[in-house]
């Protein structure tokens, strides 16, 4: 697994890189965040971030939110204070785990497993999500195309559903490429439904 650990001052990175190497983790890189850092952590092709931002800035915080957003990533923050617009925007920008005042090398695994967890959960649900809204459009879609054939050709629905799923069978096609192509050229020619 390859990390980078997003760190300014040695001592705090050390700190991280000491509790990951006794966690079994070689494949460590610590990037500064200064000058084209995300590029560089992009090159890098990273599993895991761990930010290590002591006191940010509001500035810093900015930049280092940016980060999370590019990388779809594993993400753990460390800090040294919050409050709860800090911790808000690091929330809504995809950070996994969100520490305050808690960098010992001990608690540097568990939090790095929970980062996983916690991102690969949210990535489920988005996917998920995704495909409800997906299978909905398509249903929409559908129940639009069986409004037009059951207007235009006086069909049941049960009928109409069965007459595009057998031309999509036909055809080699989804039945919602069907009804795309029944709308459009319904809507070409002035019908609509």
């Amino acid at each position: 697994m390859r990390i980078v650990i997003v760190d300014d001052t040695g001592l705090r990175a050390s700190i991280l890189e000491d509790g990951l190497s006794e966690a079994g983790f070689d494949d460590i890189h610590v990037v500064p965040p200064r000058g084209g850092f995300v590029a560089r952590i992009e090159r890098l092709a990273p599993d895991v971030v761990l930010m290590d931002l002591g006191s940010p800035s509001r500035d810093t915080l900015e930049e280092m939110l940016v980060v999370s957003r590019a990388l779809a990533r594993p993400i753990a923050m460390f800090v040294d204070q919050s409050d709860d617009a800090m911790i808000g925007a690091a929330i809504d920008a995809g950070i996994s785990a969100y520490v305050v005042d808690g960098l010992r090398k001990e608690r540097v695994k568990p939090i790095l497993d929970l980062a996983i967890r916690r991102f690969n959960a949210f990535a489920r649900m988005q996917s998920e999500l995704a495909e409800a809204r997906t299978a909905l459009a398509e249903r929409k879609t559908i129940d639009r195309a069986k409004a037009i054939l059951m207007n235009s050709r006086q069909l049941s629905e049960p009928d109409a559903y069965a007459l595009l799923r057998s031309t999509a069978m036909n055809q080699g096609r989804r039945i919602v490429e069907v009804a795309e192509a029944l709308i459009t050229a319904s809507d070409l020619l002035g019908g609509g439904a």
